[in-house]
C-alpha cells in the first residue's frame, strides 16, 4: 500500500536503520544520504520516509511530501555548497530508476552537461 513500508523496499531499510548509510539530513518526513555509486563529486539521495514507487506515484499520492523532498534537495545543497546543481528523478526502468521508492538525485561539485547520459 502507498506510504506503507515495504519489506523489499531498500530505501524503506535505510528508514528504519536496518541498512546503514550516511546520512546528511533528516526531517520528520525525509531522509537524505550519500549515494553508493555516485555520478559527481556530490551525488546525495532525498528520500520520502513513506514509500511510494516513484515520483510519479509520489506527486499523486502525497504532494505535501513530494514538496517536502524538493524542499530538501535544496537545503541539500546549500550545506554542500554546491553553487549549481542538478535534481534528477528517475521514474521507471526506462529512465533508469534501479529502487522503487521515490527519490531525487541531488548532483553537484563538476560541470553537468545537456543532454544528460
Amino acid at each position: 500500500m502507498a506510504g506503507e513500508p515495504q519489506d523489499d523496499c531498500l530505501f524503506c531499510k535505510v528508514v528504519s536503520g536496518t541498512i546503514p548509510a550516511t546520512i546528511v539530513r533528516e526531517t520528520a518526513t525525509t531522509v537524505a544520504f550519500r549515494d553508493i555509486n555516485p555520478q559527481a563529486p556530490t551525488h546525495v539521495l532525498v528520500i520520502p520516509k513513506a514509500h511510494y514507487q516513484d515520483a510519479a506515484a509520489l506527486a499523486a499520492g502525497a504532494p505535501e511530501l513530494a514538496a517536502d523532498v524538493l524542499r530538501e534537495t535544496r537545503v541539500v545543497a546549500e550545506e554542500e555548497k554546491l553553487e549549481s546543481y542538478r535534481i534528477v528523478f528517475n521514474t521507471g526502468a526506462g529512465a533508469g530508476q534501479t529502487v522503487w521508492h521515490a527519490h531525487a538525485h541531488v548532483l553537484g561539485g563538476r560541470g553537468l552537461h545537456w543532454p544528460p547520459g
